[in-house]
């Protein structure tokens, strides 16, 4: 009996492996459950965003997705990282990101490389009421390995927050498998800037090495403030990799698709004029390093 021991092993491993799997969200359950959610946003517009999963799951196996869309006839492209629905009741993040997907294609978006992630929070999207946090209750742009982190971010959150359960950062910084996943993706795909949609503030925010946007369609740029654990203060402030924050004016409601094109437009003229495409990012992200931070001025 004892030679069948590794086999038995094996095999358990396998059937383990085989219900986790079992509790994810069949592929062609996810626009299905993703479209209700979504304004504006139609069936055959998810299901043509060719999304796939990236083997990484969130708390209830729902996988988080992405779409990897290459650069045409450039040998050297500018990396790009574009997020949606890191707060999972901000609808309109998750929505325009579908839609602005279905242009990465397209001149001049076509020259850049693409890597899309829509619906980075999907427990909280798909919660019976779409909520901020995770099924685990913590606030992903909270979740983030800023220095100091231990004692800045539970600090942060009780007194500037009155402990705010929406707001809540985790335990430890990188707690939750979404957080994980997306700082993992941050490490093997090495943006050169990082674009990451939020509501309902109607502005542009902006964290990194680079001139600020000024506007985006009918969004000025205005500061909101920086915040222990926020994916702005660890990339822009400490990794120095720009971060833009496109805040959309209402959560549940999309802008028009005039405004939508303005802001998608706007948005690639600010790239090509100030993210340099070469040596914008060393080979690997370097270690976080402790500056000063700006001063935070709002609760986000």
């Amino acid at each position: 009996m004892r030679a069948f021991r590794p086999a038995a092993a094996i095999l358990s491993a396998l059937l383990c492996a085989s219900a986790v799997a079992g509790n994810a969200v069949p592929q062609t359950d996810w626009c299905k459950r993703l479209v209700p959610r979504l304004p504006g946003v139609s069936a055959q517009e998810c299901q043509r965003s060719a999304l796939v999963p990236t083997g990484a799951a969130s708390l209830k196996g729902f996988p988080i997705l992405l779409r990897d869309v290459p650069a045409r006839n450039v040998k050297e492209p500018l990396r790009i990282l574009l997020l949606g629905g890191i707060h999972g009741d901000e609808l309109t993040a998750a929505a325009i990101v579908f839609q602005w997907l279905q242009w990465t294609g397209n001149a001049p978006a076509n020259k850049f490389h693409w890597h899309v992630a829509p619906v980075v929070n999907p427990d909280g999207l798909l919660a019976s009421k779409p909520q901020r946090v995770n099924a685990n209750g913590v606030d992903l742009n909270r979740n983030f390995p800023t220095p100091g982190w231990k004692q800045d971010a539970p600090h942060y959150w009780a007194r500037k927050t009155g402990s705010d359960p929406r707001r809540y950062p985790g335990a430890t910084p990188l707690s939750e498998p979404e957080s994980r996943w997306l700082n993992g993706e941050m490490e093997r795909f090495r943006p050169q800037v990082i674009i990451s949609v939020h509501a309902p503030y109607g502005v542009l925010d902006f964290d990194g090495p680079a001139k600020p946007p000024q506007r985006f369609g009918r969004l000025w740029f205005s500061r909101v403030g920086v915040f222990p654990g926020s994916l702005g203060n660890y990339l822009g402030v400490h990794k120095n990799i720009p971060v833009i924050t496109i805040e959309l004016p209402n959560a549940l409601a999309m802008p028009s698709d005039a405004e939508t094109r303005r802001i998608w437009n706007d948005m690639l003229s600010w790239i090509e004029r100030n993210v340099p495409q070469k040596g914008a990012v060393p080979a690997k992200m370097p270690p976080v390093q402790r500056t000063a931070a700006a001063p935070q001025t709002a609760v986000r």
